[in-house]
Order: C-alpha cells, then sequence, then structure tokens
C-alpha cells in the first residue's frame, strides 16, 4: 500500500509541476515575477526633461518631459516620486535634465537624474 501512495504523490507532484513550469518560464523570460521587483536602470534609457517644481519634504519632482520609451510614455507634465532625497538636490527648478524613470512599487520614480543646464 504504501508503495501505492508514493506512487501517487510522485505523479501528483509530476503534474502540478507540468502545470505550473509554462508560467514560471515565461515569467523569468520577461522579468515579472509576482512579488519580484527587477531593476532596469542599467538597461533604460534616459529621457529628456525639465523641472518645474520640487518637492523635498515629499520626495516628489515635477518634470515636463519628452516621451519616457521603457514606460512607453508620450511626453507631458508630471509628479515622480523618488527614494532619495539627495537627488533633488542635483537640479533646481527650471534645470533641463536626463532622467532615467521606472515604475516601482505600483508607483512612477525617477531613478537617476542629472542636469544639463
Amino acid at each position: 500500500m504504501k508503495i501505492l501512495e508514493s506512487i501517487t504523490a510522485a505523479a501528483l507532484f509530476a503534474i502540478a509541476a507540468a502545470i505550473a513550469a509554462p508560467a514560471y518560464a515565461q515569467a523569468m523570460n520577461h522579468g515579472n515575477m509576482p512579488g519580484m521587483m527587477m531593476e532596469k536602470t542599467a538597461t533604460a534609457e534616459m529621457s529628456d526633461g525639465e523641472v518645474r517644481k520640487i518637492d523635498k519634504d515629499s520626495l516628489k519632482i515635477t518634470l515636463k518631459h519628452g516621451e519616457i520609451k521603457n514606460l512607453e510614455m508620450p511626453g507631458m507634465t508630471m509628479v515622480f516620486r523618488v527614494k532619495d532625497a539627495e537627488m533633488l538636490d542635483k537640479v533646481q527648478v527650471g534645470s533641463i535634465v536626463k532622467f532615467v524613470a521606472e515604475k516601482l512599487d505600483g508607483g512612477f520614480f525617477v531613478t537617476a537624474i542629472h542636469s544639463l543646464r
């Protein structure tokens, strides 16, 4: 009887693995596993923008920007969050900038920025 139980358990495990494998492979290929945040800064292209407002207390920056290709976003003016207040010290209102924006933790963040003038 123990042999039959072992065979049944092994068969159920094999079926479950066969069902889950395609979804796991697809998630790994696209870097979108649930609960896992993939770092894209190294491959994200920099976008052009102009600083319209800086809110250091809320860690937010308002940018009038051109197209953001990695987010498939057209040009517009919008508020981004930053994780590091020091990033906001690199720019001032009116600065023309190059920046990287990413969707992280359900929000849009500037992850790199530098002033051109």
